[in-house]
């Protein structure tokens, strides 16, 4: 079974920094890919940020630019996002997730198939 665990999420208030962490389990960490992604109410699941294999590749979406940090440690079977900056909007819950094998930060969400249970980020004051 594979199987991604979220953590690190919370209430913060805007400004504030947050590190969520994805652990993943039932296969190897660095055959993978791994996108987070994040899901408001009412809205579409999009992608935030996006790290290869290697770590040597990251992608972010324009609005977390500059404020979002992505990173790996294949030893550890662990993925960071470190949120840092945070706003109101980027509210949401939070989830982590794995392309098919050998995919590198594919465009689309659906490319990814296997997701975790998400951990909910809120800022607010």
């Amino acid at each position: 079974q594979l199987q991604l665990v979220e953590s690190g999420g919370g209430l913060v208030q805007p400004g504030g920094s947050l590190r969520l962490s994805c652990a993943v389990s039932g296969f190897t960490l660095d055959d993978y890919a791994i996108g987070w992604f994040r899901q408001a109410p009412g809205k579409e699941r999009e992608g935030v940020s996006c790290i290869s294999r290697t770590g040597t590749y990251t992608q972010h979406a324009d609005s977390v630019k500059g404020r979002f940090a992505i990173s790996r440690d294949n030893a550890k079977n662990t993925v960071y996002l470190q949120m840092n900056s945070l706003k109101p909007e980027d509210t949401a819950i939070y989830y982590c997730a794995a392309p098919a094998w050998g995919s590198t930060c594919p465009q689309r969400v659906t490319s990814y198939n296997n997701w975790g249970q998400g951990t909910q980020v809120t800022v607010s004051s």
